[in-house]
């Protein structure tokens, strides 16, 4: 569809929204929470008022002059809701649904929202290769579908400031190793090749994920997550937290909160028993900051140095 526009619904086009919301639910009743005879009941004020919300957007795509998609975008709380998704069966299947998903993840970065979050019915599997396609993943949060109780659906979340690291990352991240007392006396030059060849194993590995925190094209953040094969606990895989690091700059802003929060959310989806970690004895900052997040200090931990 060469002619597809996307556009805003504006605070005056209650009618518009109205008629294509309408279609959405009596076309596939299954996808929504609400329903068509709700909805239908809605008077004018009540389209309206969703349109002049400041904190959400309604979009339509556009061919031909009649309106053949829907979705909003809801903020709330640093995150961007991606609500009400819908293509109309003339326009499946040529990329109407892709590019709207694309229009409310430049919102939510516009508005300058942490993440994109939605659920889907667990039977769409179209709807779920597009959002997985798009980078979305499972939280491990299921529910039944409001409106119709037996039918599941899933919660995906897709990331707006943490990704995986990339090689081009290598520098800033051993610059931030290196930036505290304990991490200067071990690191060494960012360039090193050494730390290349590190990178390149972890990359390789499915078991090891280095993440990095971007914000406006900078990495101001970084972790590693490992996931752990064990016999204990039934043979439940464990995630250990490794090198937790925020740049300078961004401290004191929340960054490493929402960093350890955002790695249990990964584990927990990811059907991980435990996430554990380990800090340094003269961190006592950390050890407050870990205890805050529900962590507790249940071990002693030791470690030999070979060289």
């Amino acid at each position: 569809m060469r002619d597809m526009g996307i556009e805003r619904l504006g605070p005056d086009e209650g009618e518009r929204l109205r008629a294509i919301r309408l279609r959405a639910l009596r076309d596939t009743p299954e996808a929504f929470a609400s329903s068509y005879e709700r909805e239908s009941a809605f008077l004018p004020d009540q389209w309206a008022e969703r349109l002049k919300n400041p904190e959400s957007r309604w979009m339509v795509a556009t061919t031909g002059g009649a309106d053949v998609g829907l979705v909003c975008g809801k903020a709330e709380e640093g995150r961007m809701h991606l609500l009400a998704m819908w293509v109309a069966p003339e326009a499946r299947g040529a990329g109407v649904a892709s590019r709207l998903v694309d229009a409310t993840v430049a919102w939510a970065r516009e508005y300058g929202a942490g993440e994109v979050e939605l659920w889907t019915v667990d039977q769409n599997d179209a709807a779920i290769t597009l959002y997985t396609r798009k980078g979305f993943t499972p939280s491990g949060r299921t529910m039944a579908l409001p409106s119709r109780p037996h039918l599941m659906e899933s919660h995906y979340v897709l990331s707006l400031l943490f990704r995986q690291a990339r090689r081009q990352d290598v520098p800033a991240i051993v610059a931030m190793l290196a930036d505290d007392p304990l991490g200067a006396e071990r690191e060494g030059d960012p360039g090193d090749e050494r730390y290349l060849a590190a990178f390149d194993r972890i990359d390789a590995d499915p078991h090891d994920e280095l993440i990095v925190a971007e914000r406006d094209g900078k990495v101001i953040g970084t972790m590693q997550l490992s996931y752990l094969a064990g016999l204990s606990r039934l043979g439940a895989e464990r995630c250990q937290i490794e090198a937790v690091r925020v740049a300078a700059a961004a401290r004191g802003q929340g960054l490493g909160r929402r960093m350890i929060e955002w790695a249990v959310d990964r584990a927990r989806a990811r059907g991980c028993a435990m996430v554990q970690l380990t800090s340094d004895k003269s961190r006592t900052d950390a050890h407050r900051f870990y205890d805050s997040l529900g962590f507790t200090a249940s071990h002693e931990g030791y470690k030999l140095k070979l060289g």
